[in-house]
């Protein structure tokens, strides 16, 4: 805690003044934490000063609040360029990143508990930059970056906003932000190098070296390629529903299981199976394997029953059958985009709405997918096959726009977009996922 306010202090976050008559301040609280390392061990003990958000008003403690943050798939692509191409790939994290951040508005927040007493009832601290908790910090933090980039030579790619990129004559470097947590990649470790000590003089960073854990995921590289697994975070979710002894499952879902708002007994915590869900959709960022699960059982999370939980309990002990399962990233694959699509027509026996599943793979590396139910209802099969294709398409869009916007321009796609009436999954899909036939709903 003191450690805490002495960064406060240093950075010049706040100087205490008079409470103006027409102002009211926003409250502020500690929070305590334990960092840990990505085996598990203590990393080290943490303490923060936060800011309570919900007694701010809007129009006069904030405005905006919007602050871009890195899209998943841009770090699978970011990680499956870097393996092609042999980046180095380093981490850093800045200290307190959130307290950088200027302020806009003028914000009037209570004394922290702890600080030095005084003597005056009526003072509290006027906030010159932002801290943490607030509405606004993370908007602040961001832009405060990102002109720092800019001014180094960076230019924010357009289709991903937290996307950084330098190229030189005999360099590359690109800078993926994710709120404190930079991500760097590039051929020249002097450049990199580099931008770690003006990050470091502007802000005060924590080199982390080489890129191993970051946002959950765990990373593992060797010359053949980089895997990308959250198997800590599946033992947590085994741990937390106490089902590490439990006999593993061959399947996330039985082909036979019919689930509907409507059969069961209500559940007697809702809020438990949310958080299950949303846990488990947080996996699915390096598990293919149980998105359509997961998918089938997140559209019951406002009102779920005892047959909703017992099959989010039955997925877990899939989970148990291969705690680091992931995606792995050759370094051998080609530089060309293909997609595989297909959909399932009204498979929801209550909306009638069709499902769509698709994949995208750079060379044989899997970059993205999703399984999803649409939006509206489709009148025919071809309907939903055009619904199917046409979220395929806008994917691959994004995706070859944010990779040619300065990661690679030489990337294009196949030209083609294949969906096959039965199963035919490409290799590279089937040995690094092992995507589960669900019932007819495959992408092809």
């Amino acid at each position: 805690m003191n450690a805490e306010l002495l960064a406060l202090d240093e950075n010049k976050t706040w100087s205490v003044v008079d409470l103006p008559h027409d102002k009211v301040p926003v409250g502020c609280k500690w929070v305590y934490k334990v960092k840990y390392h990505a085996n598990g061990s203590i990393e080290r003990y943490k303490a923060r000063l936060v800011a309570k958000w919900y007694t701010q008003l809007e129009g006069v403690d904030y405005f905006d609040t919007f602050s871009p943050v890195a899209k998943i798939t841009t770090v699978r692509v970011l990680l499956a360029l870097a393996s092609i191409k042999g980046w180095h790939l380093e981490q850093l994290d800045v200290n307190n990143a959130l307290l950088h951040g200027d302020l806009n508005e003028d914000v009037y927040m209570s004394l922290p508990p702890g600080f030095p007493v005084t003597n005056e009832p009526n003072k509290v601290c006027k906030l010159h930059k932002s801290i943490y908790g607030l509405k606004q910090a993370s908007r602040q933090w961001y832009s405060k970056l990102s002109s720092s980039l800019i001014s180094l030579g960076y230019t924010p790619s357009q289709s991903d906003h937290s996307l950084y990129i330098k190229s030189t004559a005999n360099s590359f470097t690109a800078l993926l932000v994710y709120v404190d947590d930079i991500v760097l990649a590039g051929n020249s470790i002097h450049e990199i190098q580099t931008v770690k000590m003006f990050l470091d003089q502007k802000f005060k960073i924590k080199d982390l070296g080489k890129l191993r854990y970051f946002l959950g995921l765990e990373i593992a590289r060797s010359d053949t390629g980089i895997f990308v697994n959250q198997r800590k975070y599946t033992l947590e979710l085994l741990e937390d529903a106490g089902l590490l002894g439990t006999k593993p499952s061959s399947l996330p879902l039985h082909p036979t299981t019919k689930l509907s708002s409507t059969d069961g007994a209500p559940l007697d915590d809702p809020s438990s199976y949310r958080r299950l869900i949303g846990r488990l959709l947080y996996l699915t960022h390096t598990r293919p394997d149980i998105s359509f699960s997961v998918q089938h059982l997140s559209q019951f999370v406002s009102k779920p029953l005892v047959p909703h939980y017992n099959a989010a309990m039955h997925i877990l002990k899939y989970l148990k059958s291969d705690l680091a399962k992931g995606i792995f990233l050759s370094a051998s694959s080609s530089l060309k985009i293909s997609a595989f699509v297909d959909y399932d027509w009204a498979r929801c026996p209550e909306t009638r709405k069709s499902i769509t599943g698709f994949c995208v793979l750079l060379g044989s590396s899997l970059i993205s997918w999703k399984s999803k139910k649409q939006n509206t209802v489709s009148r025919s099969s071809t309907e939903a096959e055009y619904r199917a294709l046409a979220s395929l398409t806008y994917e691959i869009q994004w995706t070859v726009n944010n990779v040619t916007d300065g990661l690679e321009p030489s990337i294009m796609p196949n030209g083609h977009i294949k969906r096959t009436s039965h199963l035919r999954r490409p290799a590279a899909v089937s040995n690094a996922c092992q995507f589960e036939n669900c019932d007819g709903l495959q992408p092809q």
